[in-house]
């Protein structure tokens, strides 16, 4: 019990070693993932993994809760001063829980659900058919416009005097656009619907005050921690009063157990980083840095889907390089550039084939990268995805990539001494 990692399970040790390797030699861009701090990590290994704390602060079902119920407060308090709102739940495992949750509390099965459709840049729990949301509720799916690419909110507003849903959901995985919630308000009130935002890719760069906050709109406001907001893999619910004891009661005992105390630890430490001026510079700069990136694509022969991005992401459509999203994600990560495959609106491939690639900047900002590091970056993706694939070509691409992530180095204190000896200083991360 009292034996290292590295000797208790080599194995497992040794594929920990590799991974630290490979997000510290990596260019990671893709859109939903970033880099904790230590002090996050440390919580997150703390010994609250041990705590069984099934209840809510003050309401448990098991005793020696008194430092869970401590650590529970504090992270609920934290959400409450950062976003607003009336009542908080950390304790949803991921933002598909979180949602589930809500959808649980707020309708029956069978009841409407209107949302963004997937391949518009939605999400699997705001109503695709192989997920929960589709498989129990009937779910309409509003599109963005044809032109321009962006939410058409008079089609939205047809949609929800059409099938008058219970639940309107404003949020996307995948929409680079700042989504207009008075908007949204005005419509979810119209038809009589309760209204959500599903704020989990920004929900950083509202913490920060460089994106509009939806919690004085909505009903209800879901997102994960660890995206632009740079915590622990969880999700937050907030939402007004008389929604609060539904969803607390829909997140346990209706669709989870125990909570992960130590997860909950790391979430508060996260809230707490976020209000400090380094995180609101870092959200101000992912968002000066996805622009960046995606004008120095464009300037070399890429479409940017809505030709631009007000967030951290942005989609690229490679259609006019006859190029799928499948296969760039894989001639990138050959070269040391984490992206993933994405559908564009009214994408003709099949979802796991696409015909484009979603990139974001929140990681790549957490290193410390800034404008010229982006124009760097935007040349080696050029670079990597024209031409044909020659194995010199890509190893001089990714030496570059090498050099470019060992600038900005990671978790130093994580790598093995023959790592730790090439060195660097320690960045936040």
């Amino acid at each position: 019990m009292l034996a290292p990692l590295h000797e208790a399970d080599p194995e497992i040790a040794a594929a920990l070693d590799a991974e630290v390797a490979r997000q510290d030699e990596t260019l990671v861009l893709i859109a939903s993932e970033n880099f904790v701090s230590r002090a996050v990590l440390e919580a997150m290994a703390s010994v609250l993994t041990n705590k069984y704390a099934e209840g809510y602060p003050g309401r448990r079902y098991y005793g020696g809760c008194e430092n869970a119920d401590a650590v529970e407060r504090l992270a609920i308090a934290r959400t409450l001063d950062l976003f607003g709102g009336e009542h908080a739940n950390v304790q949803p495992h991921s933002g598909a829980q979180a949602n589930m949750a809500v959808l649980v509390a707020l309708l029956k099965p069978g009841d409407t659900l209107l949302g963004m459709d997937l391949a518009h840049g939605g999400h699997l729990t705001h109503g695709h058919p192989l997920n929960f949301s589709g498989r129990y509720f009937r779910c309409v799916g509003y599109q963005v416009d044809r032109e321009t690419e962006r939410i058409d909110y008079d089609a939205v507003a047809q949609l929800a005097r059409e099938h008058r849903p219970r639940l309107l959901i404003a949020g996307a995985s995948a929409y680079a656009r700042t989504i207009d919630y008075p908007r949204m308000r005005a419509i979810a009130d119209e038809v009589g619907a309760i209204l959500m935002a599903d704020a989990a890719h920004v929900a950083g760069l509202i913490a920060a005050g460089v994106h509009p906050n939806p919690v004085p709109h909505v009903d209800v406001m879901t997102t994960t921690t660890h995206k632009t907001l740079r915590g622990p893999r969880g999700a937050l619910i907030v939402c007004k009063e008389r929604f609060a004891k539904a969803i607390d009661t829909a997140v346990f005992p209706g669709t989870q157990g125990g909570p992960l105390m130590n997860v909950i630890a790391a979430k508060a430490v996260a809230l707490l980083e976020a209000k400090g001026e380094p995180f609101r510079r870092d959200q101000q700069r992912t968002i000066e840095n996805a622009a960046l990136l995606a004008a120095g694509l464009q300037d070399g022969g890429l479409r940017i889907v809505s030709g631009g991005t007000d967030t951290h992401l942005f989609l690229v459509d490679l259609r006019p390089r006859r190029l799928t999203g499948k296969g760039v994600e894989q001639r990138l990560e050959r070269v040391g550039i984490a992206l993933n495959k994405n559908a564009i609106p009214f994408d003709p491939e099949k979802p796991m084939i696409a015909s484009g690639v979603r990139l974001g900047t929140p990681a790549v900002t957490t290193r410390g990268m800034g404008r010229e590091e982006m124009r760097r970056i935007a040349a080696l993706i050029l670079e990597a995805i024209d031409g044909n694939e020659e194995p010199a070509r890509d190893a001089s691409i990714r030496a570059r990539v090498a050099d470019l992530c060992r600038a900005f180095p990671l978790y130093p204190w994580l790598r093995r001494a023959p790592a730790r000896a090439a060195g660097g200083t320690e960045r936040t991360a």
